[in-house]
C-alpha cells in the first residue's frame, strides 16, 4: 500500500490569519508607514504654504527645493545604503569640503582642466570610503570611531592645501553652475538637480533589482543570518563605503558648481544633515528597512521646512533646526514603536 504525501496547507501571512479580507502583513505595513507619513507631511506643509503665502504653490518653488539641495541629496542616497547596511558615515561632510578644496586649488592654482579634475576627485572620493569600508570589515571596527577619524582626516588635508578659500573663476565650472534645463513654463532646473535625480533613480534600481542591493538589507536586518545564506557580507559592507565615499565626492562636485568655491569650512555639519534626511524618509537607524525615495522625500522635507521659514519672514532661520529636530525625535520614537509591535507579533 503506498503512502499518501500530506498536503501542506497554504502559508498564512503574520496578521492574516482568521480572515481573508486581511490587510497586507504586520512588518510590511511597518515598513511603509515611516514613509508614508514623511509624504503626508510633505504635503501637508506644501498644502499650508500654498494657503498661507500667495506665490508659494508653483513648479519652480518647489524645483527650487531640489537645485538648492542637490548635493545634499546626492551625499544622502549614498547614506541610506550605509544605514541601510547597519553602519554610519560621519565623513561625507568632510569629504565635501576636500572636494571643492581639491578642485579649487588644481583649477585655479595648478591650471588644471575640469574635466580633468572632476573624475579625479571622484576616484579620491571612492578610494577614501572604500579605505574606510576595509578597515570597519577587516579590523571589525566600529563605523562611528572609523568614519569619525576619516572626517578629521578630510578637514585636516583641507588645511594642508589652504587655510583660505579659494574662489573658482573658470568658465566651465561658471556655465555649468548657471546651466538651466527648461522644463514647463517658465520653470527651469539646473543641472546639479537632473543629477541629483538621475542618482536618486540608480540608487532605488541597485537597492530593489540588484544582488547588491538584496545583500545590503540582509546584512543591515542580520549579518550573521546574511552569513549562513553565503551572501557576500564582507563585499557588501566594503561597498556600501564605496559607494557613500563616490556620493560624498560627487555631492561636492555639484558643492563646487553651487558655491564656485573651495573652503575647509564648507558643508560643515552636512553629515548630520544627511542622517536626518534618511531618517525622516523612513529608513530605521539599526538597518535592514528603508527606500531610497523615502530619502529623497526627506530632503524634500529639510527643505521645504527652510523655505516655508524663509517665505514667514519673522522666524529665525534657526527655527529650521529646531523643527527638524523635533521631527527626528517623533521619527526615532515612531522607529522604535513599530520595531517593538514587530517582535510582539
Amino acid at each position: 500500500m503506498s503512502a499518501v504525501a500530506p498536503v501542506k496547507a497554504p502559508a498564512v501571512a503574520p496578521g492574516a490569519e482568521g480572515s481573508s479580507h486581511a490587510g497586507p502583513p504586520l512588518r510590511l505595513r511597518g515598513r511603509m508607514l515611516p514613509l508614508a507619513v514623511t509624504v503626508s507631511l510633505f504635503v501637508l506643509m506644501a498644502t499650508v504654504g500654498s494657503i498661507a503665502y500667495p506665490g508659494f504653490f508653483s513648479l519652480q518653488v518647489f524645483l527650487n527645493l531640489l537645485i538648492d539641495n542637490a548635493f545634499l541629496c546626492v551625499v544622502a542616497v549614498g547614506m541610506t545604503f550605509v544605514i541601510l547596511s547597519g553602519g554610519i558615515d560621519l565623513s561625507v561632510g568632510a569629504v565635501i569640503a576636500f572636494t571643492t578644496m581639491v578642485s579649487a586649488s588644481l583649477v585655479e592654482k595648478h591650471g588644471w582642466s575640469p574635466f580633468q579634475v572632476i573624475p579625479l576627485v571622484l576616484a579620491i572620493g571612492t578610494l577614501f570610503g572604500a579605505f574606510m569600508g576595509f578597515l570597519i570589515e577587516r579590523f571589525r571596527l566600529q563605523p562611528f570611531i572609523v568614519t569619525l577619524a576619516g572626517m578629521f582626516l578630510a578637514r585636516g588635508l583641507c588645511c594642508v592645501i589652504s587655510i583660505d578659500s579659494i574662489s573658482i573663476t573658470n568658465d566651465v565650472y561658471s556655465e555649468l553652475s548657471q546651466l538651466r534645463l527648461p522644463v514647463w513654463g517658465d520653470a527651469s532646473i539646473s543641472l546639479s538637480a537632473l543629477i541629483a535625480l538621475i542618482v536618486v533613480a540608480l540608487g532605488v534600481f541597485v537597492a530593489h533589482w540588484t544582488p547588491f542591493g538584496r545583500a545590503v538589507y540582509a546584512v543591515g536586518g542580520n549579518e550573521q543570518s546574511a552569513l549562513l545564506m553565503g551572501l557576500p557580507v564582507r563585499g557588501t559592507i566594503i561597498g556600501v563605503y564605496t559607494l557613500s565615499g563616490f556620493c560624498s565626492a560627487l555631492g561636492g562636485v555639484l558643492f563646487t558648481f553651487y558655491m564656485l568655491s573651495g573652503y575647509g569650512l564648507h558643508a560643515l555639519g552636512l553629515e548630520l544633515d544627511a542622517i536626518a534626511a534618511v531618517v525622516i524618509g523612513g529608513t530605521l537607524l539599526t538597518g535592514g528597512v528603508g527606500y531610497i525615495v523615502g530619502t529623497l522625500f526627506g530632503v524634500m522635507m529639510l527643505g521645504i521646512i527652510q523655505t516655508l521659514i524663509s517665505f514667514d519672514g519673522t522666524l529665525s532661520s534657526w527655527w529650521t533646526r529646531i523643527v527638524v529636530g523635533a521631527l527626528l525625535f517623533v521619527f526615532c520614537l515612531m522607529q522604535r514603536l513599530l520595531g517593538a509591535r514587530a517582535q510582539r507579533h
